[in-house]
């Protein structure tokens, strides 16, 4: 006796599709996943159009960020001029004052040039401009001091003999190099 397949038992509450109902299902759920999909759209494009005003907002802030440092950088090297030709402005004062003197003594003159001298010193010391005046026997340092001959002399070799004139500091960076003469090796 042969066996004849069965067939698996189907829903017993299913009732038989025919093929135009078949049709319209698919249509219909082809439709749903369309509607989901221009959903998805709409949502894409939303999200696309806030970067984009998000990323043109910030391009702008930084530029607005950029022209600002731009603008103080200017004002400080202004007021940083400023500052500093105020505090010479009492220098000139000073000169003015002396010159005004018809009668002066050699005393006079002295005391007022070595006055207006400590103002302008004073004055170079607050917006941090050092001398660079070295002592004799120290030790010639090519970064801040130009040699300008070697001369025989009973100290160490390479070593400041004289100044000649002095250099000056601005902020720890040479603005001009104390002219020396150094001792020649022996």
């Amino acid at each position: 006796m042969s066996q004849t397949p069965t067939n698996p038992p189907s829903d017993p509450n299913a009732t038989p599709v025919s093929p135009e109902e078949a049709l319209a299902a698919e249509a219909a759920s082809q439709a749903d996943a369309e509607a989901a999909l221009a959903q998805e759209i709409a949502t894409l494009k939303a999200q696309n159009a806030d970067l984009a005003d998000q990323f043109l907002r910030a391009k702008a802030e930084a530029e607005n960020a950029r022209r600002r440092a731009e603008e103080e950088v200017s004002k400080a090297r202004k007021f940083a001029v400023e500052s500093f030709a105020e505090s010479l402005l009492a220098v000139a004062d000073s000169l003015e004052a002396g010159l005004a003197i018809q009668e002066a003594t050699r005393e006079q003159l002295r005391e007022g040039t070595e006055a207006t001298l400590k103002q302008l010193k004073s004055a170079l010391e607050r917006h941090k401009v050092l001398e660079i005046n070295p002592t004799g026997a120290a030790k010639f340092d090519p970064h801040q001091h130009q040699a300008i001959s070697m001369v025989p002399a009973d100290q160490e070799p390479n070593t400041v003999v004289a100044v000649l004139q002095k250099g000056y500091l601005i902020a720890d960076r040479v603005l001009r190099p104390a002219l020396v003469t150094v001792a020649a090796p022996k």
